[in-house]
Parts: structure tokens; sequence; C-alpha cells
């Protein structure tokens, strides 16, 4: 609202929540401030409500973390799901990815009790000390983002579990790429967040200079494991 009433010329979004900023994207159009969405999906329409939308395909980035899992355990086990936060489209895609991976795999029991991590590593820490009091023999673990990937790794260090429990999580960062490296995470599923931030401003500049843009564009997304972190095109997406 501020940025529209500034008389800003184009505004990149990365939206926290896909139906509370739609009306607001919305209003930024309407006042013919083309909107970039990155990162995290609108409800809304491209083309309309904004003028694209720049982002990982974060349904297969889930479904990438499930095939991790099951291999990591051999088919066979009990999968608790830590989800991260209601109405963050972005990470609701990875959740439903994973799950329908999941699905139909004969030896996989998974555990899905709906509980959310919350924004922050301490309300991911705490929601993931509940969930493994409450579900105790499990055998692996999925997290959908940074935040709570970083909770849930604290909370399996306190019970002794890093690194006997197999875990894969989503995003980077230098704890979480450190306890990869040591073996207390089995995957990484990771992004190409610079790819988003660069394209976003392109996608703007070119909106205001009239040019065509794509209304959907895939950044891309990888597993990174213990195996080929080091190889360059993984180790560029970790650092």
């Amino acid at each position: 609202q501020n940025f529209v009433s500034a008389g800003v010329d184009a505004i990149v979004l990365a939206p926290r929540d896909a139906r509370a900023l739609l009306p607001h994207a919305r209003a930024a159009m309407r006042a013919g401030i083309p909107v970039v969405v990155i990162d995290s999906g609108l409800e809304g329409e491209a083309g309309v409500d904004y003028v694209n939308y720049i982002a990982t395909d974060n349904y297969h980035g889930g479904a990438l973390g499930a095939a991790r899992l099951i291999e990591a355990l051999g088919g066979q086990g009990k999968v608790l799901l830590l989800r991260y936060q209601e109405g963050s489209e972005s990470t609701m895609q990875r959740e439903k990815g994973f799950t329908d991976a999941m699905a139909p795999q004969p030896g996989i029991t998974l555990v899905d009790p709906r509980r959310y991590a919350g924004a922050t590593r301490a309300t991911a820490q705490e929601a993931a000390e509940n969930l493994l009091a409450s579900w105790s023999g499990v055998d692996g673990v999925f997290c959908p983002n940074e935040s709570s990937t970083f909770g849930m790794l604290l909370a399996l260090r306190s019970r002794g579990l890093a690194g006997k429990v197999r875990f894969v999580g989503f995003d980077a960062s230098a704890g979480l790429v450190a306890a990869l490296r040591a073996g207390e995470l089995d995957g990484l599923v990771v992004q190409n967040p610079m790819k988003m931030g660069y394209l976003g401003v392109k996608a703007a500049v070119d909106a205001l200079g009239k040019r065509p843009l794509e209304l959907r564009v895939d950044t891309g997304v990888a597993v990174a494991t213990r195996d080929n972190m080091d190889q360059p095109e993984i180790h560029a997406l970790l650092f």
C-alpha cells in the first residue's frame, strides 16, 4: 500500500500468504504498477492480477524430497511430516507433492498430524519436540522449508536421534549444509533463489518496457546429498 501510494514504477513481491496479499497486488495493477510475483504464489491469475510468477516447481520439489527419503529408508518405515505454516502457497505445494509421492508406497506409513512449525526456528523446534514425543519409533522425517528443517534438526539432536532417523529437508543454510556433510541430513531439496530474484527484477523491467513475458517461469530444483554436494552445480545452489 505504501509503495502504491508512493507511486513506484513496479513491484517484485515474494508473498508470505497466498490470499492476504492478493487484493494489494490487484490494487497495484489497477494503479498501473506491474507486480511480479516470485518464490511463493498468489491465488490470482497471472497476466491479470499480477504480470507473471517466477519460482520453483514446489510440487515437484516435494516429490523429489519424498523420493530421496524413500531411497534413504530402503522403502520401509514410519515417516513423519512437519508442515510449515497455513497460507504459505509454496510450502503447501511442497507438502502436497511429498504426500502424493508417499501415498502409493506399500512399505511406508506416513504420519501427518497436520502440525505446523510456524515462522521461526524456535517455533519449529518446539513443534518438532512435541511431535517426536507423541510419535515414537519414527524412521524418517520431512520438513518443507529452512526454518522447519532446522528446528527439527535441533529437536532430533536434543533426543540423540540426529543421524539415526532418516531426514530430508528443504532449502540451504550454513547450519543445514554442515548437517548434511555430517550425515545428520540425508538430503536437502534446494532451489535457485538468486535466479528468482534476478529474473524477478528483469521481468519488472520488461513489463515496464511493454515486452512480452512468460506467465510462469520455473527456476529449477534439485536434491543435494552428502555424495553430490561438492559437484559444481549442486555446490552453487548450496552456497
